[in-house]
């Protein structure tokens, strides 16, 4: 990236995610527990769950587990465009979508891809553009990852993505902790 650019973009990305970056975790996703769960382990697994990204849709629509259960979602993203999969509430993808917008903004997502050196950039204190939160995986197309999580009580959640306009085109599920 042009040096000059790089400064001049540090203070707006410094500030997008002091402030957004963990939004997630405020309300139980990334820093803690409570309705959302936390990260599980491998070896605490009960079930795999498949979960197949399309363009702004998932397969399945909807999830159900128990409280106390750790899940392992298998996520393969099938469609042509950049997909995440994240898990939370609706409030949570809400300030999530404010971080999002601001990595296509500044080209880290790009449609069908992902710059990767862009989202490892050092924006000072501490503060990158990684998308590293344990209850979410970004993926281009192609890509297949997982994420292990424990469902800590009951609640009605959502699994969705947040790459700007694709929750509000319908990629969004029920996930319902019983």
């Amino acid at each position: 990236m042009n040096p000059t650019l790089k400064q001049a973009l540090l203070p707006a990305f410094a500030l997008a995610f002091s402030s957004g970056v963990h939004a997630a975790g405020e309300h139980g996703g990334h820093h803690g527990g409570g309705a959302v769960g936390e990260p599980g382990t491998a070896e605490n697994v009960s079930r795999t769950i498949e979960v197949t990204m399309r363009d702004n849709y998932y397969e399945p629509e909807s999830i159900s587990v128990k409280a106390g259960e750790t899940v392992r979602f298998r996520v393969k993203n099938e469609g042509a465009l950049v997909h995440e999969f994240n898990i939370g509430t609706a409030d949570m993808h809400e300030a999530h979508q404010d971080e999002m917008q601001m990595m296509v903004e500044h080209g880290v997502i790009k449609g069908d891809r992902i710059d990767h050196e862009m989202m490892e950039m050092d924006m000072g204190d501490g503060h990158s553009m990684k998308h590293d939160d344990p209850n979410s995986v970004l993926m281009e197309p192609g890509e297949s990852k997982e994420i292990i999580w424990t469902f800590s009580e009951a609640s009605s959640l959502e699994f969705a993505c947040n790459v700007p306009g694709h929750y509000q085109a319908g990629m969004v599920g029920d996930l319902d902790v019983e």
